[in-house]
C-alpha cells in the first residue's frame, strides 16, 4: 500500500497541482480520527507519515508526571527515566501504538482523503475561473428548473437564476441558449451559508456543492455589458453609459454622453439603420429602448429623460435639491406620465430625482389658488391691523 499511496500522491501533484504535503497534513488528521473511533481509544495519539518510504505510524503522547492520574494521557517520570535518563516532569514521550490490522483503516482513509482534497481542488479551480467573470455577461445552457431556480450550464459549472433574476413573461426551455450576466460567485471555501442536511445516521453537515455561480437577465448591468458588446465606442470610452433605469421585459432608459466634439452618443448607440440597439432588443425579447443623452446641466437632463414627452419648464424645490416639479403642456401629461406611470418611473429612477409632473392648466390653477390664498392673508391681517 505504501509505495501505491506515494505514486498517487506524485500523480496528484502532477495531473491536479495538489501539493503532497497538503494531503500528507490532512491525511495524518484523518488517521487520528479513524484510530480513535475504530479502536475506541480516547488517548491523545499523533499520527506519522514516512515521506520516504510511505510507512504510516501511530504514537501515543503522554507526559511526564509524578503521580499518574490517567494512564492513556501521563507516564510517571519512574517509567520515563527508564527509558532516557535524561526525560524531566513535564515532557512527552511518544510510544508506537499502530495496530497491526491499520494498513486497511489507514488505505481506506487515504482513498477518501485524496477524493476530498481533489473534489475541494476541482470546485476552488471553478470558482477561480468563473469570479474572473464576475460581472460579465456569458453563453449558458437550460439544463432544467425547479420551484426556486432556472439551472443554467455554463461549461462546468451549474449557474442559478432565481426568480427575481429572471424576465416577466419570458419562457426558459430545456436547451435553450441564453445570455447571462453574473453578478456573484461565492467562493466554496467561505460558503458558510449553505444550508444543514442530515445524514442517514441522523448525523447534520453542511452540504459542500462547491462555487455557486448566480446569474440574471433582469439586471441592469446585463444591457450595459450588451450595449459594450454591440457598440465599439462604448467599449473604447468614446461613449460612456452614465445610467441605466429598467423594467426588465418591458422598457428600459439609457443615459448617455461623450466628451468628445463631433461624436453624437446617441446615434452612436442606434447604430446604421438602427441595427446596433435592435440587435440589443431582439437578445431581450423585444424589450423598448429609450436612449437619452445625459447633461451636467440637471433641468436639460430630466427633461431629456422624460422623453418622448415634450417640457415646458423644470422647477426645483428649494428646501430639497433633489426634488422636481416638471411642467408640459395638456396635450403631452398622459406621454410624460406614461402608462401605468412607467415613464417618470423610469426617468426618475435614471436621474436620481423625485419627479412631480404637472400640467401647464394644473400648474396655472395652483398658481392662482396660491395667490388668491396670498392676497387673502394680506386682507386678513390688513383688518386685524
Amino acid at each position: 500500500m505504501s509505495k501505491e499511496l506515494l505514486d498517487a500522491l506524485d500523480a496528484l501533484e502532477t495531473e491536479k497541482g495538489i501539493k503532497k504535503e497538503i494531503v500528507i497534513d490532512a491525511l495524518e488528521q484523518a488517521l487520528v480520527s479513524a484510530y480513535k473511533r475504530n479502536y475506541d481509544k480516547a488517548q491523545n495519539v499523533e499520527v506519522e507519515f514516512d515521506k520516504r518510504k510511505g510507512d504510516i505510524k501511530v504514537y501515543s503522547v503522554k507526559e511526564v508526571v509524578n503521580n499518574v492520574f490517567d494512564s492513556r494521557l501521563e507516564v510517571s517520570l519512574e517509567d520515563a527515566l527508564e527509558i532516557n535518563k535524561a526525560y524531566e516532569v513535564g515532557d512527552t514521550i511518544r510510544f508506537e501504538v499502530t495496530p497491526r490490522d491499520f494498513g486497511r483503516i489507514a488505505a481506506q482513509t487515504a482513498k477518501q482523503v485524496i477524493m476530498q482534497r481533489v473534489r475541494e481542488e476541482e470546485r476552488q479551480m471553478i470558482y477561480d475561473q468563473y469570479s474572473k467573470y464576475e460581472n460579465e455577461i456569458v453563453s449558458g445552457e437550460v439544463e432544467r428548473h425547479d420551484s426556486r431556480y432556472i439551472y443554467v450550464n455554463l461549461g462546468n459549472v451549474e449557474a442559478v437564476l432565481s426568480k427575481k433574476d429572471q424576465v416577466p413573461g419570458e419562457v426558459y426551455k430545456s436547451h435553450d441558449r441564453i445570455k447571462v450576466y453574473i453578478y456573484k460567485v461565492v467562493d466554496p471555501s467561505a460558503n458558510n451559508n449553505e444550508p444543514e442536511v442530515e445524514n442517514k445516521d441522523g448525523k447534520k453537515r453542511r452540504k459542500n456543492r462547491g462555487p455557486q455561480v448566480y446569474v440574471s437577465r433582469s439586471h441592469p448591468d446585463l444591457l450595459k455589458r450588451l450595449f459594450e458588446n454591440e457598440v465599439p465606442e462604448i467599449f473604447d470610452g468614446t461613449v460612456e453609459i452614465k445610467s441605466i433605469a429598467r423594467e426588465a421585459g418591458d422598457r428600459a432608459k439609457v443615459a448617455v454622453y461623450s466628451a468628445e466634439e463631433g461624436v453624437d452618443p446617441i446615434g452612436t448607440c442606434v447604430g446604421p439603420r438602427g441595427e446596433r440597439v435592435q440587435a440589443i432588443v431582439n437578445e431581450l425579447n423585444g424589450e423598448k429602448m429609450d436612449i437619452i443623452e445625459w447633461s451636467e446641466d440637471p433641468a436639460k437632463y430630466i427633461s431629456n429623460a422624460l422623453n418622448p414627452a415634450n417640457i415646458v419648464e423644470v422647477r426645483f424645490d428649494p428646501e430639497n435639491e433633489r426634488v422636481c416639479t416638471v411642467i408640459v403642456p395638456d396635450d403631452q401629461l398622459s406621454l410624460a406620465i406614461g402608462k401605468r406611470g412607467q415613464n417618470a418611473r423610469l426617468a426618475a429612477h435614471l436621474t436620481g430625482y423625485k419627479i412631480d409632473i404637472k400640467s401647464e392648466s394644473d400648474m396655472a390653477a395652483l398658481e392662482a389658488d396660491a395667490e388668491l390664498a396670498e392676497k387673502a392673508e394680506v386682507s386678513i391681517e390688513t383688518t386685524e391691523e
